[in-house]
C-alpha cells in the first residue's frame, strides 16, 4: 500500500506551476523537489482550468461546491430515512383506531 503524506499547501502548488511556466519541466522539478512529475502535472492542468485555459474538466470552485452539494445531498437522505423510520414507529404506536390523547 502506498505511503499518504498531507497535501501539499496551495503556495507550494503555485509554486511549481510557475516553474513550470518558465520553462522547467515536471520531471526535473520531481527530481529536485519532492512531488512527482505528474502531481506537478495536474497541478499546472488544475490552475489552468481555474484560470479558464482549459474547459476538460471543473473548476477548483466547481470542484468545491460539487462537494458541497453532495455533503448536503447526503444529510437530506439521512434525515429524509430518519423521518421514515419515526413515522412508521409513530404509525405502528397509534395504530389504526386509536387516539393520539390530542
Amino acid at each position: 500500500m502506498a505511503k499518504s503524506r498531507p497535501p501539499y499547501p496551495p503556495a507550494f502548488r503555485h509554486q511549481m506551476v510557475e516553474l513550470v511556466r518558465t520553462g522547467r519541466t515536471a520531471e526535473e522539478l520531481a527530481r529536485e523537489f519532492e512531488p512527482t512529475a505528474q502531481a506537478i502535472r495536474n497541478w499546472v492542468a488544475q490552475a489552468e482550468r481555474d484560470e479558464g485555459r482549459r474547459g476538460d474538466g471543473l473548476s477548483s470552485a466547481e470542484r468545491e461546491e460539487m462537494r458541497r452539494l453532495r455533503r448536503e445531498n447526503r444529510r437530506l437522505r439521512e434525515e429524509r430515512a430518519i423521518l421514515a423510520k419515526a413515522t412508521a414507529w409513530f404509525a405502528r404506536e397509534v395504530g389504526p383506531g386509536r387516539s393520539t390523547g390530542s
